[in-house]
């Protein structure tokens, strides 16, 4: 079954869809068997927060582009999830605020990097990192921390979807701005995260790339207020409200 034999109008549309394209990536070696699992975890999670972009993960969003709009060395970690379920949203967003794209895995193996980069590749992307693996991220055992020297390992801004907690706190200890888009709020992931975006990747990605084309003109104080005024906690604290009052809770 590919997308456009799903009927949008059923009411577990979106749900569908992303398993087909979890599915199709696996069949594809872009995806990991274990990327089954992380995206059952992350669909449960959403159901829990109604299947909507709340408020705050909207403003996360917002400030997630001025962080961008204002890196010097803006990078995007692709990995197998994102690849199969966001690729052209991804580099649509890469393309806007002026970022990198580089495969990062935790399962590495070289056919997997080179099908993801194939796969990328194919959906428009020209350059893509990942590949050279002459850099390291400080503290992580295996192939896992293995990264390019002029990507992510020397960025200042990263954004990280759907990582996983080790990484995730092994960027911050390097002193990496890190953007973390993740379902689960009270995963490490965000919570190590300068800017915790806890909604879907299908829904997260094209929204901040809707807001950096509207921020792409504004000044660099501007960018700088959206930056400071951002407030991780209460971005996490009110996704966990959401989920505990239910999917129709208004956030405060």
């Amino acid at each position: 079954m590919i997308d456009s034999e799903i009927p949008r109008d059923h009411p577990r549309y979106a749900s569908l869809v992303t398993r087909h394209r979890i599915e199709a990536g696996v069949e594809r070696g872009i995806t990991s068997k274990q990327g089954l699992i992380a995206q059952g975890r992350g669909e449960a999670f959403d159901y829990l927060l109604g299947e909507r972009t709340l408020p705050s993960a909207d403003a996360a969003a917002r400030a997630a582009a001025a962080h961008l709009l204002s890196a010097n060395r803006p990078v995007i970690s692709v990995n197998g999830n994102v690849a199969a379920l966001v690729p052209e949203e991804t580099i649509a967003l890469a393309g806007v605020v002026g970022a990198d794209l580089e495969v990062n895995l935790f399962n590495r193996t070289e056919e997997r990097m080179e099908a993801i980069a194939d796969h990328l590749h194919a959906h428009g992307a020209t350059e893509i990192k990942g590949l050279t693996g002459d850099g390291e991220i400080p503290g992580l055992a295996h192939a896992r921390g293995t990264v390019d020297a002029d990507g992510i390992e020397s960025a200042d801004v990263v954004v990280v979807p759907l990582e996983d907690g080790d990484r995730a706190e092994a960027l911050a200890a390097m002193g990496k701005t890190e953007i973390v888009i993740d379902l689960n709020p009270g995963s490490r992931s965000p919570r190590t995260a300068d800017v915790p975006i806890i909604d879907n990747v299908l829904r997260a990605v094209p929204n901040m790339t809707a807001h950096a084309r509207e921020l792409a003109d504004a000044s660099p104080a501007e960018l700088q207020a959206i930056r400071e005024t951002f407030d991780p906690e209460a971005t996490l604290a009110a996704a966990e409200r959401a989920i505990r009052e239910g999917e129709f809770a208004d956030e405060e």
